[in-house]
This record gives structure tokens, C-alpha cells and sequence, in this order.
């Protein structure tokens, strides 16, 4: 994935008013795949990626390309 993706990922979390522990438990998945997909090393599959948007309330589209 890109690196807008993950300045997008970054921002939405920090915006938001959950931790990057909690996001994880929300999405099923350990922190540190969390922290993967934040910082570039590996991405999400599109089913992963509805539920971050949709953990964040905003479109794929915004979470791609800002």
C-alpha cells in the first residue's frame, strides 16, 4: 500500500477516539498487524479495509486517496 494510505490510517485513528490496541480487538486482529498495515510492511484485504472505514466512518476512497 501506499504512503498516503498509511498517513490516512494514521490520521483517522488519531482523530478518532480509540487507541491503536482497541482498533485492533475491533477489527479481530493482534496490534502488531495493526501497526503493520500503519506503517507500510503489509496491507489489507479489501474486507479488512471496509471494516477500518467503516470503524472510522469514511470511504475506501478517502482512506486511499485522502
Amino acid at each position: 500500500m501506499d504512503k498516503k494510505f498509511c498517513g490516512n490510517l494514521k490520521n483517522a485513528r488519531k482523530e478518532s477516539v480509540f487507541t491503536q490496541k482497541q482498533v485492533a480487538i475491533s477489527l479481530g486482529v493482534v496490534e502488531s498487524c495493526y501497526a503493520n498495515w500503519k506503517q507500510g510492511r503489509t496491507e489489507p484485504n479489501i474486507d479488512m479495509l471496509r471494516k477500518i472505514c467503516a470503524i472510522f466512518d469514511i470511504s475506501i476512497d478517502e482512506m486511499i486517496n485522502g
